[in-house]
């Protein structure tokens, strides 16, 4: 191999040399330099390296010899032309206006090696921004594509096919939020986790890393996990494993992070109508069938009261939701008795509705016409044992009343105690009989019995009206609903209902009430 040290200065025309260069154009310019560096030089072989730190790569060579494509920090200072020159060393001993023609050569060379260099970093820019610019029309379109359906689960699939299709991932995994963990949606190419923590820590460490090996996605190499979110919230997790290449599987880039990012951004928005597509129609269906059960529980209802030669009757009912747990009725005996019923379900919705159903069919086909008695009573709460859930059970109180005399006949399963208001205000109490319907197969009970002297006033009542609460959570009690009875008790009974119904809403102070409210009067004249 020829001496390649530096020799020593030799006189020639460089400016008509530069004058040739100039005329070769931009193409072949800093291959020529370096020529005519090596003849002005002496040297058999040369290389010329850009001059960035932690950056030198090989911009041109000349001369038979083998040079190393980039140029290491530890390779500055050399000055053996076999191991290459560099051109921003060049520069910055090639200043002032005193050079000799070895020394402007020199610089000519150094700065044709900056404006290569510089050309090729506007060419990478220009790559990289073309690039970004067809990054965000794939995004975009993608966008519209997943944005095009409501389906969620037609969704889920979209938004995975066009994650791994865009970072070239052989699979991947979509997790939607619910409560503090992630939940699998759905997955393409293999198996996966089926939950994660939100605060799981593998969650922060793929954060950080696109490459972090975790469990999200079983057996894969290469993880690039990102958050799905709207307004700060995240809403779901887009899993994608084992970026693949010519080479192989390998590891993803910071490319394929920031791609991924935007389009997670896309699928955030289309994955959020989607869940509120479903939301409104689950609450669509679900007020459907709420106003199916209110009409159907309506029905159960009576419609009217029952004409008993002198006494007037009065009942209503106002249910804490859409549907309640509460229910009133009257039983027409065929000897010319009336029972009156009020009951109240454990809960409150559809489940407390369904059971009120099953309340009122029971009655239906146990009650005979011609018996309420402690029987009956026992046959229903079996009946309700063996028809509800363990932890459902009704209290309900039912009074038989004779007409003819005013003999009454009280049976009390756990509900609030009747009250019997006399006309010189003293009130009397139907007890409890025995426990709630439903709670206790085999349960006994044992009833009271009573008369109804003229201008005495009934009520029968569900715990609405008692634990009715104020703002501060005060109930409304026992004792206000006997005074309230006690100073209307003359009045006729749609205007005791219309305070009683008032007396709920201003003691409330419009605070909804978590229980339904129901109330059957019954007088007998003077």
């Amino acid at each position: 191999m020829p001496d390649t040290t530096l020799g020593s200065p030799v006189a020639v025309p460089w400016r008509d040399l530069l004058a040739e260069v100039g005329q070769r154009g931009n193409g072949g310019s800093l291959g020529r330099m370096l020529e005519l560096w090596c003849t002005t030089r002496g040297v058999a072989a040369a290389a010329l390296y850009g001059g960035e730190d932690g950056e030198r790569p090989l911009l041109a060579s000349w001369g038979e010899s083998d040079f190393p494509g980039e140029l290491g920090d530890d390779d500055r200072g050399l000055s053996r032309l076999d191991l290459g020159l560099n051109a921003s060393l060049l520069h910055t001993e090639a200043r002032g206006d005193e050079v000799s023609e070895i020394a402007g050569v020199d610089l000519l060379l150094a700065e044709a090696g900056e404006v290569h260099r510089l050309r090729d970093q506007v060419r990478r820019q220009n790559f990289q921004e073309g690039y970004r610019l067809v990054e965000l029309e794939a995004v975009y379109e993608v966008g519209l594509a997943i944005a095009s359906t409501l389906n969620l689960d037609e969704l889920s699939e979209g938004v995975l096919l066009r994650a791994v299709s865009l970072s070239d991932a052989r699979r991947g995994a979509l997790y939607l939020r619910e409560g503090d963990d992630y939940r699998l949606q759905g997955t393409i190419g293999g198996d996966a986790r089926e939950s994660i923590s939100a605060s799981d820590p593998q969650l922060a460490s793929l954060a950080g890393d696109a490459n972090e090996a975790v469990d999200l996605l079983p057996g894969a190499d290469y993880t690039l996990a990102l958050p799905i979110e709207i307004d700060g919230v995240s809403r779901g997790l887009l899993a994608i494993g084992d970026k693949e290449s010519r080479a192989g599987v390998g590891p993803f880039e910071d490319a394929d992070r920031r791609t991924l990012g935007l389009f997670a951004n896309q699928a955030a928005i289309a994955l959020e109508n989607a869940y509120l597509h479903r939301q409104a129609l689950e609450k669509e269906r679900l007020e459907r069938e709420m106003e199916l059960a209110a009409e159907i529980q309506g029905r159960l209802l009576p419609k009217g009261t029952p004409e008993i030669a002198g006494y007037e009757l009065a009942g209503w009912n106002r249910p804490a939701w859409q549907v309640g747990g509460d229910y009133y009725d009257y039983l027409e005996l065929a000897d010319g008795r009336y029972g009156l019923v009020v009951a109240d379900v454990t809960g409150k919705g559809l489940a407390a509705a369904l059971l009120v159903s099953t309340l009122h069919s029971a009655l239906q086909l146990l009650f005979d016409g011609e018996l309420v008695d402690e029987q009956l009573i026992a046959r229903l709460n079996e009946h309700i044992v063996h028809s509800s859930s363990p932890n459902k059970f009704i209290t309900m109180i039912l009074a038989c009343l004779d007409p003819s005399d005013g003999s009454l006949r009280s049976l009390n399963a756990g509900h609030n105690p009747g009250l019997i208001v006399s006309t010189d205000g003293e009130i009397t109490q139907l007890g409890p009989s025995g426990m709630p319907l439903g709670l206790l197969a085999g349960s006994a009970y044992k009833g009271c019995s009573l008369a109804i002297d003229p201008g005495d006033l009934l009520c029968l009542y569900s715990d609405g009206i008692t634990e009715c609460a104020a703002l501060d959570d005060e109930e409304y009690g026992q004792e206000r609903l006997e005074e309230l009875l006690r100073a209307h008790s003359n009045e006729p009974l749609p205007n005791v209902i219309a305070v009683i119904d008032e007396e709920m809403r201003r003691f409330s102070e419009g605070r909804s009430q978590s229980d339904d409210q129901t109330v059957l009067l019954m007088r007998r004249g003077a």
